[in-house]
């Protein structure tokens, strides 16, 4: 009878215990106080003279004892490989080991020289063992298998541990990781500048790897060389070492195969270039994936550890998304390139533009005066004898106003070919492609763009070339009156006629400023000639320009505005 109530009281013990372990791992989220408490409880149960738990460490493949009860403080530097000592068998081949006389046993290796006996348990992860919990006595077959049962029991529960544990530092990785991808993406949404963009993606990959260098080579033109770029944490000595071949080094394999590529120690590679810069640098494991742009390697991203890891297919995921990133601030950057060369081109396309209907404009001006001359010239009748020195003047005369006549003509003709080439336009389209052209020109002058684009718009016969060129002028002639920046607002609409089932007669196109305005002086003379200027500054070209391609288009423009008070210009095109 005494014998059952012992047993009862035990088994009552040892399911108090697990209920309590239980409870600790769900109310915390730090396995170091889970752990003491089962290995604590452990050896409190069994009556033990001490044990451990040891995990193994997934960069060295060591077992290193994490925590213990009773132990040298020496024993806590012991590392066993997998296999090595009961312990390392344990974890080697996932069965327990319940020794009743540890010195009749090979495999042990002493730890304390008054311990006995020992009994280890594996500690298993999703069927995988990650570590290995074991108690030990001074006495000689101090373990029972109900001893085991329970060791195998509180495994189990220091097991749940280390997934939890797991699963925690992987949220908090990714947690990491968004908080990195956000940063490092509004980085490039907030600048223009290349290198501003690829540093802000090494220090944010340096921090989240939590690496001791990370670097970003890109191809340069010709392709047969890497060349530095952007880097975090990198000494002179890397600073200043000799860009790298991509036929003969380590990188340019990476290059050419598109794959990550890892080295556990480039100190002592014979792969890596650079190992003398590896070894004064403190640079150990190097992890790098390449930079990918339109299906074509363009560069590398990598990081470096300072002491020896493996990385694991999380982190070679992360540096890859990292690297995606770089790519996409890359193509940011020419694609922007492309945009300056584009706004470049047209407004070098405005400028010839402006000076064939200037010189239009003044030999038209210089044509009539010079038709009078001509008339007066020929009504004068000027004859003098040949001897007479005034007669090759009279002939010289003549001959120089038929040149000029000629030349007049000539630039009249040039500029009759400016006439638009009429095709099917979509005018939403010409607004949405001149957004992209100027999107940062304004975002540079603290003007926010506002459109409202009509929908379903008919398609114009025009010249979008010439469109374009008279709204970029509009555009820029509202950021001129926005110094200190302000809101541009374009809009297009369908005019209809009474009758609402008749398709739209004309196509409104409205630009509103909230710049310093015009005063009525300045309205009137706005649009009249190209050798009148309302502005202080400039050739006053741009809005002459404006009207002229409006009128070639058969529409019609209109300014409506007050002095301080904003501008706004509406444009009229006839549909069909």
């Amino acid at each position: 009878m005494n014998d059952e109530l012992d047993e009862l009281k035990t088994r009552y013990e040892r399911l108090s215990l697990l209920h309590q372990v239980s409870q600790v791992i769900h109310s915390t989220l730090e396995p170091r106080e889970a752990f003491r408490l089962i290995l604590s409880e452990a050896v409190r149960l069994m009556r033990a003279t001490s044990g451990s738990i040891a995990l193994l460490n997934p960069t060295t493949g060591f077992l290193e004892i994490e925590i213990s009860h009773g132990l040298p403080p020496q024993a806590g530097e012991l590392k066993l490989r997998a296999g090595e000592g009961i312990t390392g068998w344990v974890a080697r081949t996932g069965q327990p080991a319940l020794v009743h006389d540890v010195r009749r046993d090979p495999r042990y290796i002493r730890v304390r020289p008054s311990a006995r006996s020992e009994l280890a348990v594996p500690l298993e992860v999703n069927g995988e063992v990650r570590g290995v919990i074991n108690v030990d006595s001074d006495e000689l077959a101090a373990f029972t298998p109900d001893d085991q049962k329970l060791l195998q029991d509180l495994a189990f529960q220091a097991a749940r541990v280390i997934h939890n544990a797991w699963l925690y530092e992987q949220l908090r990785l990714k947690a990491r990781l968004f908080e990195s991808l956000v940063k490092v993406g509004q980085t490039i949404n907030s600048t223009i500048n290349l290198d501003d963009a690829l540093s802000a993606v090494t220090r944010e990959t340096c921090q989240l790897m939590r690496a001791k260098m990370c670097s970003l080579l890109l191809l340069d033109e010709s392709r047969e060389w890497l060349d530095l770029r952007a880097s975090f944490g990198a000494g002179p000595a890397y600073l200043s070492k000799p860009r790298l071949g991509v036929n003969d080094s380590l990188l340019g394999v990476l290059i050419r195969r598109q794959k990550a590529l890892q080295v556990e120690n480039v100190q002592v590679s014979t792969r890596y270039q650079n190992v003398e810069v590896a070894r004064q640098e403190g640079l150990v494991s190097l992890l790098s994936v390449p930079l990918v742009f339109r299906g074509q390697a363009i560069g590398a991203l990598s990081v470096y550890t300072a002491d020896l890891h493996v990385f694991s297919n999380e982190e070679i995921r992360i540096l890859s998304a990292l690297a995606d990133l770089s790519a996409i601030a890359i193509e940011k950057a020419r694609l922007y390139e492309q945009v300056v060369d584009m706004e470049e081109q047209l407004r070098h396309g405005e400028k010839l533009s402006a000076l064939g209907l200037l010189a239009a404009e003044v030999a038209h001006e210089i044509r009539n005066p010079l038709t009078v001359m001509k008339m007066l010239y020929h009504s004068l009748d000027l004859r003098f004898p040949e001897a007479d020195l005034r007669a090759r003047d009279v002939r010289v005369i003549g001959e120089k106003m038929d040149l000029l006549n000629r030349i007049v003509e000539q630039i009249l003709d040039f500029a009759r070919h400016t006439e638009p080439v009429l095709q099917p336009v979509d005018l939403n389209q010409v607004i949405d492609d001149l957004r992209l052209l100027i999107r940062h020109k304004l975002r540079h002058q603290n003007i926010e763009l506002v459109t409202h684009l009509a929908p379903g718009l008919p398609k114009l016969m025009a010249d979008a070339t010439q469109l374009e060129q008279a709204f970029l002028n509009l555009i820029l002639n509202a950021s001129e009156a926005m110094p200190q920046g302000g809101t541009l607002t374009i809009q297009t609409r369908a005019e209809r006629p009474s009758r609402r089932s008749q398709p739209p007669k004309h196509i409104q196109v409205e630009f509103k400023d909230t710049g310093c305005g015009l005063k009525p002086d300045q309205q009137r003379k706005l649009f009249h000639s190209l050798l009148a200027t309302t502005k202080s500054k400039g050739t006053g070209l741009g809005l002459a320009i404006v009207a002229r391609v409006v009128e070639a288009h058969r529409g019609t423009i209109k300014v409506n505005s007050r002095a301080g008070q904003g501008a706004t210009f509406l444009l009229k095109f006839p549909v069909g």
